[in-house]
């Protein structure tokens, strides 16, 4: 398989990747090795993983990650109220119990959670870790065993190596340093912004509805939109959602009352300031503007393919 084959691949299960993101895919998978893709909230880095999950036909273990979380909900627990249970029930029937212990801590009283579940797997899957950087330091290092041997101890039972090697997607926010042991594991990737034409590209194809000169106008808008000073830029899910309303409204270009616009900015602008300070003025700026830069960006993105 090329990079140009895995781009197709990902076309097909509705994600348009570029040709960088789209070469990482196809080392990771030559090379069996985990994929760190960095980037803005809202950028398409976990639709990476469930786009393979499709295109490959394979099943997608996700974990997502948060300050609090320890290897019970990351990796397995034991299931206690089984256990407690089994416990009672050989009291109660008076079964001898020389083998107890050894059989309370079995596999049959496992309760798999999404890494042991990706390990165990009796065919390939599909990895995804989600924001690690949301996770401490302390998890982080845990991983190196996962992601560096493909297996994971268990006290109880030993090593428990993977049978079919995942296909791993870490992803990341950046709102702290990694580990550069857990770089080093991982082939790199900072997810950017799409490009005009490539996002226009993205909303027509998960669009279809949409007219093309408001899918152009509208993500033009937004691009511009994003070079405000915001607290929460509005990602490609945002530009997708906003569309969707615009065509809900029976319109096939943005509208020129910016009043209207404002209504529909729900959809993109997440937090009260980012709504209070894009006024009807910002907005007939950022209209205007969009509209010209739709022509010098799709123009100037022909030029470069040519």
């Amino acid at each position: 398989m090329t990079p140009k084959e895995v781009s197709g691949l990902l076309a097909s299960s509705g994600y348009m990747a570029d040709e960088s993101l789209a070469t990482l895919v196809w080392m990771a998978m030559s090379l069996e090795r985990p994929m760190l893709l960095e980037g803005e909230a809202g950028v398409g880095k976990t639709a990476v993983a469930r786009a393979l999950s499709l295109a490959l036909s394979r099943p997608l273990f996700r974990l997502q990650c948060h300050e609090s979380l320890d290897l019970n909900q990351a990796v397995y627990e034991w299931n206690y109220s089984k256990q407690l249970l089994e416990i009672r029930l050989r009291e109660t029937e008076k079964t001898v119990a020389g083998n107890l212990r050894e059989d309370l801590f079995s596999e049959s009283f496992l309760l798999q959670r999404p890494l042991m579940q990706a390990i165990t797997s009796d065919k390939p899957c599909v990895l995804l870790i989600d924001e690690i950087d949301r996770a401490d330091e302390s998890f982080e290092a845990y991983l190196l065993e996962v992601l560096g041997e493909f297996q994971i101890s268990v006290p109880e039972l030993g090593t428990v190596k993977a049978t079919t090697q995942p296909l791993v997607v870490l992803t990341s926010n950046g709102t702290r340093d990694l580990s550069d042991a857990l770089r080093r594991r991982c082939l790199y990737h900072y997810v950017d912004y799409p490009s005009l034409p490539r996002e226009i590209e993205i909303v027509k194809c998960l669009v279809p509805q949409a007219n093309y000169v408001l899918v152009q106008q509208a993500v033009s808008f937004v691009q511009k939109l994003r070079k405000q000073d915001l607290e929460k830029v509005p990602g490609i899910a945002e530009t997708l959602d906003w569309i969707r309303v615009l065509c809900a409204m029976g319109l096939d270009e943005v509208p020129d009352d910016p009043e209207l616009i404002r209504a529909a900015l729900a959809a993109l602008l997440k937090t009260r300031t980012d709504q209070w300070q894009i006024g009807s003025e910002i907005i007939l700026r950022l209209q205007s503007e969009s509209r010209v830069g739709v022509d010098v960006g799709v123009a100037g993105d022909l030029r470069q393919r040519a």
